[in-house]
């Protein structure tokens, strides 16, 4: 496949028929999260191969076939630098894998390049996905749901604040061993200060207090702060506990290296 100049509904028709399942799986993996890393890629969709190395090739080819179609998007920038090779490329949707996704009614999308910080905050949070379903491959967890923004975001209105959104990163729910654990998860990359960090946590308490989330899970999902170092994540730590007015038992933190065994209470 080449990428067409202009991909209209039959196009759009004809590339879809063309695709294959783990494929299609790929864009809407890629869609979902709007940017993936290659190495991401690989681990969620070429897992199942003979070898590491035969999935790392298979999955380099598709990848770069689906480059040329217009169907996904290279980025200039990328993850580790050039010695990283092409598992260093990040990847959006193109022009076509919008339309394929949308059946081809979908308008123009324009191609920008995200800035450092958020591609970094996009990835860090596709990584946790990643490593979960890791874990759901291997039978450590089951009924793993994972929804990242904005299909995960919650609005309310409170009281005279009015109508408002709640915009986690991340909710994840799964059940490891006999135990269910549900969350909200925000990434934190050091970039907000511990002012803004309270003001996040205030739009979580009012949530709490609606009751809206627990007449629907007869529960409140745990609000996991997920911060680069442990430096970051003691200073998180004080300010949810010192913060006036806010339930502190709504909220964890944890470092990126933790944050899986958090989320599966492996250090509870």
């Amino acid at each position: 496949m080449r990428a067409p100049l202009r991909a209209g509904r039959a196009t759009a028709a004809r590339c879809r028929h063309r695709l294959s399942h783990r494929e299609l799986a790929v864009l809407n993996s890629v869609n979902r999260f709007r940017y993936l890393s290659a190495r991401q890629i690989e681990e969620l969709h070429f897992f199942d191969h003979a070898t590491p190395l035969t999935g790392a090739r298979t999955c380099r080819r598709v990848l770069e076939r689906l480059t040329r179609a217009g169907v996904l998007w290279r980025l200039e920038r990328r993850i580790g630098g050039v010695r990283a090779g092409s598992a260093s490329f990040v990847y959006a949707l193109g022009p076509l894998g919008h339309r394929v996704l949308d059946d081809g009614v979908g308008g123009r999308v324009r191609r920008r390049e995200p800035s450092l910080e958020f591609l970094d905050h996009t990835l860090a949070i596709a990584q946790i996905a990643v490593g979960l379903q890791r874990l759901a491959r291997r039978g450590s967890i089951s009924h793993v749901a994972i929804e990242p923004e904005p299909s995960c975001w919650r609005r309310f209105t409170a009281g005279l604040e009015g109508a408002q959104t709640l915009k986690p990163d991340l909710s994840v729910s799964l059940k490891a061993g006999d135990y269910e654990y549900h969350w909200f998860v925000e990434v934190d990359l050091s970039t907000h200060s511990a002012a803004a960090v309270v003001r996040k946590c205030r739009v979580y308490h009012s949530y709490w207090a609606t009751g809206i989330e627990q007449e629907r899970l007869d529960l409140f999902p745990k609000v996991l702060f997920v911060a680069p170092v442990a430096r970051r994540a003691s200073l998180l730590e004080r300010t949810i506990a010192n913060a006036p007015h806010l339930n502190a038992e709504l909220f964890a933190v944890t470092t990126s290296a933790g944050a899986i065994e958090c989320l599966t209470g492996a250090t509870s």
